[in-house]
């Protein structure tokens, strides 16, 4: 099957791993917390290890995440990251600091980079000149309507890899903000913070709208009340040329995901077989629909937004 559009998904754990591939996922978004920004899980050496290994098997390609705020104490830790990455096979890396750039091709120069400066990966110059530095594939903000994306993508020298489903982080600090909050209070944290933790903010003006919150040692996270699906357009983003296609699956139940999976490769694959004949099938939605909570809705997210930035 061609991978001329990959369908990529995050994972928490290698049992997650090994059963998104099997549902249809072309390649796997894995890290370790140290290095890696808001991921579903922290995977050690070995873990990742055993991810490239069971994606091998469903010739897969597998990718992690070091998106992180390097500190001068995480730049000593690099190299020893960095060569056990591409010892074990590791396809490619996503950053944004020239750190990592400049440790990859130092002592893993074999493994491709991916530039994802989050919000700030806006236009084409600029992530052709990434691409000049080494990167192979910009991930473009998430904050781009369609029509900048779709114009964007042919003025491309590298990959162009865009979110397509889930949720999207709103807010980040390196500050424990909810810890101080509750102590502010003098109630006790009974616990950990992170993501297991189910916590929430709502807004005085819109009760309507819970945004999932989480704390873990990158700091404090806040996340979107709905999230992306544009499976009903993704034709658009495949006509364009977009590469990869990523669904987010942080603070997503396994079976959730795998819906989501299922139903992104029916409509790729659905294109790839014959563009002109494509059609979007509402049915293709029915199980995420199933599954999604009641109190998040699916919505087009930015893609049909007026941005100012």
């Amino acid at each position: 099957m061609s991978k001329k559009h990959e369908l990529l998904v995050t994972a928490a754990n290698v049992n997650e791993a090994e059963v998104l591939l099997q549902a249809g996922a072309d390649a796997l978004l894995v890290g370790d917390d140290r290095f890696g920004m808001r991921l579903p899980g922290s995977f050690t050496i070995e873990e990742t290890a055993k991810v490239v290994e069971i994606a091998t098997q469903h010739q897969a390609r597998v990718y992690v995440s070091m998106t992180n705020l390097m500190s001068n104490d995480l730049l000593k830790e690099l190299p020893e990251y960095v060569q056990a990455l591409g010892k074990i096979g590791v396809h490619g890396v996503e950053f944004n600091d020239p750190s990592v750039l400049g440790a990859i091709r130092e002592y893993a120069p074999h493994i491709q980079l991916h530039w994802n400066a989050e919000m700030t990966s806006t236009n084409y110059a600029t992530a052709n000149y990434w691409g000049t530095k080494g990167a192979s594939r910009v991930v473009l903000a998430r904050e781009l309507n369609m029509d900048e994306i779709t114009e964007m993508v042919p003025l491309l020298k590298v990959e162009a890899q865009v979110q397509v489903h889930g949720m999207t982080n709103i807010y980040h600090s390196k500050r424990s903000l909810v810890q101080s909050y509750m102590a502010h209070q003098g109630r006790p944290v009974e616990g950990h913070l992170g993501k297991e933790r189910g916590l929430f903010l709502i807004e005085a003006e819109r009760r309507d709208e819970k945004f999932p919150i989480y704390e873990d040692v990158n700091g404090t996270h806040i996340m979107s009340s709905e999230d992306i699906c544009i499976l009903e357009d993704l034709h658009l983003l495949m006509e364009a040329g977009v590469h990869s296609l990523k669904v987010e699956g942080i603070l997503k139940p396994l079976a959730y995901n795998v819906a989501v999976v299922k139903a992104y490769r029916k409509a790729i694959d659905h294109y790839i077989s014959d563009p002109d004949a494509y059609a979007f099938s509402e049915d293709w939605l029915d199980e995420v629909r199933e599954l999604q909570d009641p109190e998040r809705e699916l919505s087009f997210g930015f893609f049909y937004k007026e941005q100012v930035y």
